[in-house]
């Protein structure tokens, strides 16, 4: 008899093999008919695939992540089967399962224009409809490539070329399409429903620019109508967010095309850096961190010793001086090992905690470039923590706590903790690791916070958590992290006199909080759609005059508040008060103070707040009061 472990713990028999499906039928028709794929032990197969030994199985339905994949796998050769239907001389190349969607490469003679992703949407949607069953086959390397080559599909004939002689290839049919894939695949055209073509954008084959450039068009597919009608709605609310658009409208930054990927910050701009910066640096102070600053331009010796030249050499700038090469710093680790070394230093220096906002370079592909989010040039709150075995603990628990505080001072309570472990790849004994690791494992417990475990993603010098926030429209943002490295301590030869006075390595903890600062401030511009919070927000307060004969008074209250430490703009143009409103509001302030005759004569103000709330008339010291607060409690 054949045996079948369910997710459950349930074990069924069988008389012979079975394929998925068999054993969804067999457990009810409802799941049959929901069956997408399986998963044979750890394994995802087609619903077709004939299970011969004692296996653990797990029906997969378009409820698991593993069955959405399938879904988007299926619709990628969905799309390519509706582009060769309407351009038969297309040739198709590859196309892949990526975040929230999929996308097909093809090689065509002209563009393909908007109105042609609607066509080719309307054909997946009809092919669809046929419900046409999705069938593997498997053919030896040879005849694969005779076949394609058959078909005119010069691409997929190269894709096999590159596999080993004498192995076998996987390929699916869907009606009068056949596609080379690994799959699985959904089991028939049916069942995918939920779809939408995005874009279409050029990809070299292979990635390679010295080759054609091809036609990548993007698709989106999803489990159910809700759940794609959700996606479109938060990417068309992202739109309305993307920093990029409002660093424009908000006279925030601007990337040049003399200085590509490094950012020019503009007054309103830099008044939020200095907010953010300054606020990280009274963390510093409060908890215990000494600020440092390292030089930005290192030999390139010291990076070849802590291993960083070998992983890091294509990202990193360079330069020589006087027969001597040098990199542009891509991170601050090193330096701070430096200067923990200048000085002999006792087990009762420690934890010695290092701070930086480190100005650091990495020469990223142009193509990879992306506002303020993906820059070459970018300034970390990058901090050290210098420490023994035993303090571990206690510092991996502190910094959650300190970590927490701050993502919810700038407007961030959802965070997902991730721990990622030792990889196949890594120096040191298990001992250590499995000591570095439950310490972290336990700072997450005892801060009370549910985790991941990410297994074999930590580095090779140690394990690390990561902190990743949630914004307003559920896209996820990874900023912080703490990593244990013993390694580099070691490769740099850092010590420290212990109890027994005897010369020990201190523990490194690498950790960031908001990470680099030009990220994290696109982050915040986008969690908040430019209306930052006023201790945020470039311009607190915009003084607002009806009519000409307010401007003295206006000035008085501006220079009053501009005294308290208040960022104020002081409006007097001779414009209606209607189209002045409307103009600062635009601007996303915080506060619009407007005054005529009635407030100069009783020494008041008019206030309205952001979003056209009318608070009423107060008195300048009842007006201050309430900003204070607003500011005080991070609003």
């Amino acid at each position: 008899m054949l045996e079948i472990t369910l997710p459950d713990g349930s074990v069924r028999q069988y008389p012979g093999p079975v394929t998925v499906f068999d054993v969804a039928a067999s457990i009810g028709s409802g799941l049959a008919k929901a069956a997408l794929a399986g998963r044979v032990n750890g394994q995802v197969v087609d619903t077709s695939h004939l299970i011969e030994a004692n296996s653990a199985l797990a029906i997969l339905t378009n409820k698991d992540p593993e069955g959405l994949d399938v879904i988007r796998h299926s619709s990628a050769h969905l799309m390519a089967y509706a582009v060769k239907t309407l351009f038969p001389e297309a040739q198709v190349t590859i196309g892949p399962v990526i975040e929230n969607g999929f996308y097909y490469d093809f090689s065509y003679s002209r563009p393909f224009t908007p109105e042609d992703l609607v066509s080719i949407e309307k054909k997946m949607t009809e092919l669809a409809s046929k419900d046409e069953p999705v069938v593997r086959r498997v053919l030896p390397r040879d005849e694969a490539i005779a076949f394609f080559k058959d078909l005119g599909e010069h691409y997929k004939a190269e894709i096999i070329q590159s596999i080993p002689a004498g192995e076998d290839v996987s390929l699916y049919s869907e009606g009068a399409f056949t596609d080379l894939c690994r799959g699985p695949h959904v089991p028939s055209t049916g069942k995918l429903k939920f779809f939408k073509l995005m874009k279409v954008a050029g990809a070299y084959w292979r990635g390679d620019h010295r080759n054609e450039m091809l036609q990548r068009i993007y698709g989106t597919a999803w489990e159910s109508k809700d759940a794609l009608q959700g996606y479109l709605l938060m990417l068309e609310e992202a739109e309305k967010r993307d920093h990029r658009r409002l660093g424009r409208e908000l006279d925030l930054f601007h990337i040049d095309e003399h200085a590509p990927g490094l950012v020019f910050w503009h007054p309103n701009g830099w008044t939020i850096w200095q907010g953010v910066e300054q606020y990280m640096r009274q963390v510093y102070r409060d908890n215990g961190y000494l600020e440092v600053k390292g030089p930005q331009v290192i030999d390139k010796t010291l990076w070849e010793k802590t291993g960083h030249w070998d992983k890091y050499r294509d990202n990193m700038f360079t330069t020589e001086s006087e027969k001597r090469d040098y990199a542009l710093k891509p991170m601050n680790c090193p330096g701070h090992i430096l200067i923990y070394k200048q000085g002999i230093k006792s087990y009762r220096d420690l934890p010695l905690r290092y701070g930086e906002f480190g100005q650091c370079h990495r020469n990223e592909p142009s193509g990879g470039l992306h506002g303020i989010m993906r820059v070459r040039g970018f300034t970390q709150d990058d901090g050290h923590i210098f420490c023994t075995e035993d303090q571990i603990l206690q510092e991996c628990t502190d910094f959650t706590s300190l970590l927490q505080k701050v993502y919810k001072d700038f407007g961030f309570e959802d965070i997902i903790y991730k721990v990622a472990t030792r990889p196949e790849q890594r120096i040191g004994s298990d001992e250590i690791w499995d000591k570095a690791e439950a310490a972290l494992k336990h700072s997450l417990d005892v801060s009370g916070c549910q985790y991941e475990v990410s297994p074999g993603d930590g580095a090779f010098y140690g394990p690390k958590i990561e902190y990743t926030l949630k914004d307003a429209i559920g896209r996820q943002w990874q900023c912080g992290t703490i990593q244990v490295d013993f390694s580099m301590p070691e490769r740099l030869d850092a010590e420290y006199v212990a109890l027994d006075s005897s010369r020990q390595r201190p523990v490194m903890l690498h950790r960031a909080i908001v990470g680099s600062l030009e990220r994290f401030i696109g982050i915040l511009i986008e969690q908040h759609a430019g209306a930052l919070p006023t201790w945020l927000a470039p311009v607190q307060v915009a003084i607002l005059t009806i009519t000409e004969s307010q401007a003295d008074y206006a000035q008085d209250v501006a220079k009053m508040l501009k005294n308290q430490g208040f960022r104020v703009l002081l409006d007097v143009a001779n414009e209606k008060i209607t189209y002045k409103i409307r103009s600062h509001s635009m601007r996303k302030l915080p506060f619009l103070l407007v005054i005529g005759d009635s407030e100069k004569a009783s020494g008041s103000v008019a206030v309205r707040a952001r979003g056209n709330v009318d608070l009423g008339v107060m008195t300048i010291a009842e007006f201050v009061q309430k900003l204070q607060v607003e500011i005080d409690h991070k609003k």
